[in-house]
């Protein structure tokens, strides 16, 4: 599949809808009930990728999916941790983007100097528990009937990954822009774009 990774902006707002857009209406995947406007999914990106990676996957015409990672908790000691999502359009499920997108999250999040990522993911949700356990994620736990949707109460499995070992004083994490130019960050990039070469 001949696909490129990037870093997201503004621009990409319409194109995430697309994609973000009918799990608000139509799905408990996401606990949002109605879809941003687009001012607002704007505003989303450029707050996100101030601090964090916000990765998107193109065909040079449509955007396959995207992935991104966001504070875990506000508590200043929960820096080092960071909550990560994956959402791929329909017709490209199942065709690695999904793999390719968090492999270069990940490498990214570990180069930005992040400890752990956390996912929660609405039960049921099969593909989204393999993709994650195949990852490396581990379960954590389970919120029972911790959101109310499309008339129906819905669980949350929380999963954890450890990027990278712990150790005492950690330093502070770089932001996204500190790190976009590195070498480290373009090779994580082309080689996650190597396993979409190989789908």
């Amino acid at each position: 599949m001949a696909s490129n990774i990037r870093v997201a902006t503004p621009s990409d707002a319409a194109a995430i809808l697309e994609i973000y857009g009918p799990f608000c209406e139509d799905s408990p995947i996401t606990f949002e009930t109605r879809i941003p406007a687009l001012a607002e999914m704007e505003g989303r990106i450029r707050d996100i990728t101030e601090r964090f990676p916000w990765l998107i996957c193109d065909n040079g015409t449509d955007v396959l999916g995207y992935a991104y990672a966001g504070p875990h908790r506000e508590r200043a000691a929960y820096r080092w941790s960071v909550d990560v999502a994956v959402y791929i359009a329909g017709g490209y499920r199942g065709h690695g983007v999904g793999t390719a997108l968090y492999t270069a999250l990940f490498d990214v999040l570990r180069i930005q100097g992040f400890y752990k990522a956390y996912a929660g993911i609405t039960l049921p949700n099969p593909a989204s528990i393999q993709l994650h356990r195949r990852l490396g994620f581990e379960l954590v736990g389970v919120y029972k009937q911790v959101g109310f949707k499309g008339g129906a109460w819905h669980d949350v499995s929380w999963w954890d990954l450890t990027l990278q070992t712990p150790v005492i004083e950690p330093p502070e994490t770089f932001r996204t822009n500190e790190v976009i130019h590195r070498i480290d960050f373009l090779a994580a990039i082309m080689g996650a774009e190597a396993l979409l070469q190989r789908h």
